[in-house]
């Protein structure tokens, strides 16, 4: 846990670092002789709060912004869901972006529970999508892929920690960015850099 709290500054504070009009990419980089191999999501498989199955190929020419989240949650997910929701509205009408939130208490988050969630929240599950899975599968996506903190914790309020870090992923499933999930400022600069990474792709055509 602390090396994924340390992985976790060192990718903040390489994020705010940055100043080049290209994204940078997040992750263990291999440079070979002939190629550079850049950290990539891992393929996946997971289910919405419709029931549907949600996998990489979902996300297939869009860029997504993921957290990890519960319900329950009684500290910081009230402010990511209010700063997500700003993520949300902005980019609603661009079918480009979207967004990805996995649960990390999937037994007691049901698909049904996340559907009235959603609902709450007055959002479109085709724009914001809430999965689930086992919590061992989940745990491993967040650490593994998306190099985010997710682990039961019985002094934790509400029994679990994890991260407040949203995670900006390209449509080759690199990741191009790691924000603050809770400080506005930081989901400004996530709202703007997601522009400058739909201009990547639009420059390139």
């Amino acid at each position: 846990m602390k090396k994924l709290l340390i992985l976790f500054i060192v990718l903040m504070a390489c994020q705010q670092q940055t100043s080049s009009e290209k994204l940078p990419y997040m992750g263990n980089t291999i440079y070979e002789e002939t190629d550079t191999i850049y950290h990539t999501i891992q393929n996946f498989k997971l289910v919405d709060q419709d029931s549907s199955i949600v996998t990489n190929e979902t996300f297939a020419d869009k860029v997504y912004v993921a957290d990890f989240f519960f319900t329950s949650c009684p500290t910081i997910c009230p402010k990511m869901k209010a700063q997500m929701l700003r993520v949300y509205e902005k980019f609603e009408d661009n079918p480009e972006v979207v967004i990805l939130s996995h649960t990390i208490d999937p037994d007691y988050d049901t698909v049904a529970l996340l559907k009235d969630y959603a609902e709450r929240l007055g959002v479109r599950s085709d724009k914001w999508k809430f999965v689930t899975g086992s919590q061992d599968y989940i745990y491993d996506l967040a650490e593994g892929s998306y190099m985010s903190i997710a682990d039961e914790d019985a002094d934790a309020p509400g029994g679990y920690i994890h991260s407040g870090a949203f995670l900006l992923v390209d449509k080759e499933r690199h990741v191009r960015g790691v924000y603050d999930g809770t400080v506005p400022e930081q989901v400004d600069v996530m709202m703007n850099d997601i522009e400058k990474l739909l201009k990547e792709y639009t420059d390139e055509k």
